[in-house]
């Protein structure tokens, strides 16, 4: 059974559940549509969400496909990957004291480290303590055991790793995953240090890289807001970044 969250509150950044009718919560719908149109009719999904940089906002695309996955009646599971600055367990305010961590070092019940939230239908697995080797246990074949385990269990689970270009835990998890969904930062994120995360994934044998715009100036307008898109399939990954 999963644990149920100690705080009710939940931070802003969960635009899709706090601000359902707003424009970026549709745009979350829109990005949910559009990965369904890529997948196999009723398939399983594992779906890793990644980043080349630091504050792309891979955590907050996470978070919020999670829940609008769920609205669309999923059974989905958040799985914190990122070991090393895990975000997941504060924006649904969980207590992160036992999480993925204490599975692959520890062998503790998958029970005891799922957390039910305030969505209906999304649970979560927070990272769990930092530990002093995070590739390594990402990269263990527990892991991928896991991640296989969770896909008879769930309709949908995605899982937030560490960003590509600093350290090798996302391109260790990437073949493991159905998909890969590679977040960029309009504005922030340079297309050749796209290109490399990019390059780095597929040579790790991501079966498909997906790419999520994040942060792009509305027209007419001097706020930033929310747009997303999916590019590629199983066929062709040739076509992420072309666009």
């Amino acid at each position: 059974m999963a644990r149920k969250s100690r705080k009710k509150k939940q931070e802003s950044i969960l635009f899709a559940h706090q601000q359902p009718k707003s424009a970026i919560a549709e745009a979350f719908r829109t990005l949910r549509t559009n990965i369904s149109f890529s997948t196999y009719s009723g398939a399983k999904k594992a779906i890793l969400v990644t980043s080349p940089s630091p504050d792309d906002g891979k955590s907050t695309v996470c978070a919020n496909l999670g829940v609008v996955m769920a609205q669309a009646q999923s059974r989905v599971l958040l799985v914190d990957c990122d070991l090393r600055k895990p975000t997941i367990h504060k924006f649904f305010e969980l207590d992160n004291r036992l999480g993925l961590t204490n599975l692959l070092a520890q062998n503790r019940p998958l029970d005891d480290v799922v957390y039910a939230t305030r969505v209906d239908g999304l649970y979560v697995i927070p990272s769990g303590p930092i530990p002093p080797n995070p590739s390594e246990l990402l990269g263990t074949a527990q892991m991928g055991d896991l991640i296989k385990g969770l896909r008879g269990a769930y309709d949908v689970v995605l899982m937030d790793a560490p960003p590509v270009i600093a350290v090798t835990d996302a391109v260790l998890l990437a073949p493991q995953a159905d998909s890969v969904l590679l977040v960029l930062k309009a504005g922030t994120t340079r297309i050749e240090v796209a290109q490399e995360a990019r390059n780095a994934l597929q040579n790790s044998g991501a079966k498909s890289i997906g790419v999520v715009l994040n942060v792009i100036k509305a027209n007419g307008g001097g706020y930033y807001n929310y747009y997303y898109s999916y590019y590629g399939d199983r066929n062709d990954q040739n076509q992420t970044l072309t666009t």
